[in-house]
């Protein structure tokens, strides 16, 4: 059988938003993401971070870096009692400066190269999983996979590009009220079978 999980965009969802920080002193989590993440692990979802690390790239910082701020992640997630499956990262940018970083991926939401290799490694159902994000490349990253997708409506989207696949299934102004609308969507789902 399948796991379920639910993908979780980093920077602006799970934590706030400090562009290109790796300081995990700096590294807090939302707080009105707790009680949700513990409703949907209730539900078994399994959780996944995917993140687009552009930082490396671009040369803000090294790859090595972000094991720290997996581990702070995971801490703070723990002392919740809240268990984090994996942790995904994108480090490249077509536009950066580091040799070998410096290219086009099918890893960088938009593209949904992490939920794919994710899905393999966890033996997720895509279909039956959620992605979270507060820009809509991470809900176009998201619904490409299959699955379902929630944007986070915390003012972080400010292109609005629409597009085929940047229709979130459910929009939310933090993780605690999307994991209502989430598990109600569930509900409904089961109901018309």
């Amino acid at each position: 059988m399948k796991n379920k999980a639910i993908f979780l965009d980093k920077d602006g969802t799970l934590i706030p938003d400090i562009p290109y920080n790796v300081d995990s002193q700096l590294i807090t989590l939302q707080a009105d993401a707790i009680e949700g993440l513990k409703r949907l692990q209730a539900a078994d979802y399994l959780f996944i971070v995917v993140s687009n690390q552009s930082g490396v790239a671009r040369g803000i910082f090294e790859e090595n870096m972000l094991e720290g701020v997996e581990q702070r992640i995971r801490q703070m997630l723990s002392a919740q009692g809240i268990e984090l499956i994996a942790f995904y990262y994108c480090p490249h940018h077509p536009k950066g400066i580091v040799p070998g970083f410096n290219t086009d991926c099918n890893c960088r939401k938009p593209e949904p190269g992490m939920l794919f290799t994710a899905a393999v490694e966890h033996h997720i159902d895509l279909g039956a999983s959620w992605m979270i994000g507060d820009i809509l490349n991470d809900v176009e990253a998201g619904n490409r996979a299959g699955c379902n997708t929630v944007l986070i409506d915390n003012g972080n989207e400010t292109e609005w590009v629409s597009g085929h696949h940047r229709v979130p299934t459910v929009i939310a102004k933090s993780i605690d009220e999307a994991a209502i609308l989430m598990l109600k969507s569930n509900q409904h789902e089961l109901a018309g079978l």
